[in-house]
């Protein structure tokens, strides 16, 4: 069974002692389940590719698919992609930590495989706004991260309806009931252009300031 740990009104000792059990686990190749802004995910150590191929199982995830990662900092994600733009930076700055989430091309020489076997050359990336998540991730480094529902069904609100073995998990950090919400903003950058692939928490009309030139293909 997965160790279980509860984190609604935690004194400051509780708190500590969940992120040192969270990093322990991690550390380990296991899988943890946390909260995120809007729903119960799944987390592991990026660089972990047996954590990160059980994460796939438990989601039943098709082949191919590239897990999203989070991160503590923007100044973390210079080390994940080569090149960030003035403008790129500003909409990071003005938009992280938050629900704002950006794909870019990865570092060639990042020894990670999120689930595309590195074919597709790009990761998207997150820094979640969650004090328990942002915690780990400041001793911990990137996260993969994904919804602890399985393909196709809604996000977990409540830990009552997490359908996984809790043997196929290291631990879960419980917040009781989550409130429903808008999922991420989504944005692709390249060297030339920002698209916008999906409205979600964050409007157009809040990026057309930093972003008056922002492609929409898909919308």
């Amino acid at each position: 069974m997965a160790e279980r740990f509860n984190l609604n009104n935690p004194s400051d000792t509780e708190f500590n002692e969940a992120v040192e059990a969270a990093l322990r686990y991690i550390r380990a190749g296991e899988v943890i389940v946390a909260a995120a802004e809007h729903g119960y995910a799944y987390l592991a150590n990026a660089f972990d590719k047996e954590a990160v191929n059980t994460i796939h199982i438990l989601r039943g995830n098709p082949i191919g698919v590239a897990l999203q990662v989070f991160i503590a900092e923007q100044k973390v994600a210079l080390g994940i992609t080569p090149t960030l733009t003035i403008q790129q930076q500003e909409v990071l700055n003005r938009f992280w930590p938050g629900l704002l989430s950006v794909t870019v091309k990865s570092q060639p020489g990042l020894t990670w495989n999120l689930g595309d076997e590195r074919r597709l050359g790009k990761v998207n990336i997150r820094v979640p706004n969650r004090k328990f998540i942002s915690a780990i991730l400041q001793q911990s480094g990137p996260l993969v991260a994904s919804s602890a529902a399985l393909v196709g069904s809604k996000i977990i609100l409540d830990l009552a309806n997490l359908s996984v073995y809790e043997s196929d998990i290291g631990a879960v950090f419980s917040e009781g009931t989550l409130t429903k919400g808008e999922p991420s903003t989504w944005l692709e950058f390249s060297e030339k252009e920002i698209t916008l692939q999906r409205v979600g928490a964050i409007s157009i009309e809040q990026l057309l300031p930093l972003i008056p030139t922002i492609s929409t293909p898909n919308l």
